[in-house]
């Protein structure tokens, strides 16, 4: 793991980071090719893709539903409770997160609010081939059900034998997934942006993925949403001499075993604590079944950040912006209100972040490559949309139509201005006086843009008859 030494009163700098940016520009062009391939020859392009990258022929990508309704048949019980606890406790969680419908009324009779109305049909992108990752699908397809999506769609790389693992089917049975295709790559992400003959467009993806699926996410938003572009994993730990540097070594080691791409960083105010941990990965790594990418992630991405004082390693923290942060310090829960950029915070000891990836409820779909700076992890408010409703009375219109007016005009926009100000009129004068026949002879830019004064622009027209 690289070192860096921050003098006292010297903070972090991005710089400083290895951080490779944006997606290659190699696999943004390849992914460009596949998208634009699949929208014009849906599923003749897909099955291509699917044999030239997967190396599987198949007749049909979907899974039949008897394959899924079955799902949970012959598995191991305790990976099923296993699963069962997890999705209830995601389920848990996320409902806290449902937002309802609301209006509120002002004295003059005026309703405003927000109409929250669930996405129509959403994809759920999950990594397969040679991993499995039921986890994600939980994390995904759960939310979508609390949202109140009613056609959730998984795609996912289906294995050498044309199917999927019997892991990751369970938990899209157990999350609620409503039909699953066989097809995983940028081609996957094509063909639920844009529809193919045999897989129906959706409102919007969300999950993981490798870069090319990340590329083809990009190249389609806004044709449909996506939740983010997310890179490869990463943890930071913020710790101090009183933590356990074998277990700290233990965490960075769960995200390295991730990908050989895999950010680790440690941040410490004490350099020993620092070696402490460094000795700890050594003995563990070499017992490790992944211990190949799990060194090739720390060697390569892994960073060490020795800080000054604690107020300078926080700050350390906020410019990393980790995917996950953990804080193993004698009063982590008192750094907590210095954190600022974090996908998501395990706070203390006991808190690893496995059990976040797993159990815990929060969604492990987070921020990564430090947009934690600015998104947020995955919530049921990906899986809705909000329209505001405005709705006003003749009192409401009065009191507004002035300020509409005057700001109308000082953006040069005359037909704004004159939209409320033939309301405004009407109510002033009567019907007939918005007739053809009497703006055809009315000065209309001075009932567009009447000269009101400061009393009527801040307090509205008065009525007729007031």
């Amino acid at each position: 793991m690289k070192t860096i030494k921050l003098a006292a009163g010297e903070l972090l700098s991005v710089k400083q980071l290895n951080r490779k940016g944006v997606l290659p520009e190699n696999i943004v062009a390849s992914a460009k090719e596949i998208v634009a391939r699949v929208r014009a020859e849906g599923d003749a392009a897909v099955r291509d893709y699917c044999s030239r990258f997967d190396g599987v022929d198949l007749e049909s990508f979907r899974l039949p539903q008897e394959q899924i309704d079955a799902a949970l048949e012959g598995l191991d019980p305790t990976f099923v409770a296993a699963l069962e606890k997890a999705a209830a406790q995601i389920r848990e969680f996320h409902e806290r997160e449902v937002e309802q419908s609301w209006f509120t009324t002002r004295a003059d009779g005026t309703m405003l609010g927000v109409k929250v109305t669930p996405l129509a049909a959403a994809g759920i992108y999950v990594p397969g081939g040679r991993a499995q990752y039921p986890s994600t699908v939980l994390m995904n397809a759960i939310l979508a059900k609390v949202a109140g999506v009613k056609r959730v769609v998984m795609v996912t790389p289906p294995q050498k034998d044309g199917l999927i693992s019997p892991y990751t089917l369970a938990a899209a049975k157990l999350g609620g997934v409503d039909e699953i295709y066989m097809v995983g790559g940028a081609q996957a992400v094509a063909a639920l942006a844009y529809g193919t003959e045999t897989i129906p467009k959706v409102d919007k993806i969300t999950g993981p993925g490798n870069a090319f699926v990340a590329a083809a996410k990009q190249i389609v938003s806004g044709d449909i949403g996506i939740d983010m572009i997310a890179g490869p994993s990463e943890v930071c730990v913020l710790a101090d001499a009183t933590a356990n540097p074998m277990v700290v070594a233990a965490d960075l080691m769960a995200q390295a075993e991730h990908d050989p791409l895999a950010a680790c960083y440690l941040v410490t105010c004490d350099a020993d604590f620092a070696a402490q941990v460094e000795r700890g990965i050594e003995v563990l790594v070499a017992r490790s079944p992944r211990a190949e990418i799990t060194r090739a992630s720390l060697d390569n991405e892994g960073t060490i950040v020795v800080a000054a004082d604690m107020a300078a390693a926080v700050e350390a923290v906020n410019t990393v912006a980790p995917e996950h942060l953990e804080l193993h310090c004698k009063d982590a829960m008192g750094l907590l209100g210095g954190i600022r950029n974090a996908g998501a915070i395990f706070v203390g000891a006991w808190s690893s972040e496995p059990l976040g990836d797993y159990v815990a409820g929060p969604n492990h779909t987070l921020p990564t490559g430090g947009t934690a700076l600015f998104s947020n992890p995955l919530s049921v408010e990906e899986f809705v949309k909000r329209s505001s409703v405005i709705c006003y009375t003749p009192q409401g219109l009065m009191k507004d139509a002035p300020a509409t007016q005057r700001l109308a005009e000082a953006e040069g926009l005359w037909s704004h201005a004159l939209s409320a100000a033939l309301r405004r009129r009407i109510l002033e004068q009567g019907e007939d006086s918005v007739s053809c026949e009497a703006l055809a002879g009315a000065d209309l830019t001075a009932v567009a843009w009447p000269d009101d004064d400061v009393r009527t622009v801040a307090d509205g027209a008065t009525p007729v008859g007031e």
